[in-house]
């Protein structure tokens, strides 16, 4: 698993926590795509679609942008529509896409709004 360590400085003694990745939800998901629905058609292309699975970490992000839209683009129309927007979440959520969380006051969240 990959890890990345922060440094805590505590009367002069440090420490390192290790911070795990941690898998998307598929709310969260849902809402990294939306977030890239630029032009807000409510509709995704495949532009918008490359930046959403870049922010997600792929390493082809144009080819998983084909992928998606043939796996879910049910009326061929080359674009996912809301309608669609189920069978794309599940999708990318069998990739398993990770982040490392973002911590506040202590408490692990997601980057993701």
């Amino acid at each position: 698993m990959a890890t990345s360590g922060r440094r805590h400085n505590v009367n002069k003694y440090s420490f390192e926590e290790k911070v795990e990745k941690r898998p998307y939800t598929k709310e969260e998901l849902n809402n990294v795509f939306w977030q890239h629905d630029k032009n807000r058609d409510c509709r995704l292309s495949r532009k918008e679609l490359r930046g959403a699975f870049k922010e997600l970490g792929a390493i082809f992000p144009l080819f998983r942008a084909n992928r998606a839209l043939r796996h879910a683009d049910d009326n061929g129309d080359g674009y996912i529509s809301e309608d669609e927007m189920e069978k794309l979440v599940n999708y990318a959520d069998r990739l398993s896409y990770r982040y490392f969380p973002v911590y506040t006051e202590g408490r692990a969240e997601s980057h993701i709004q």
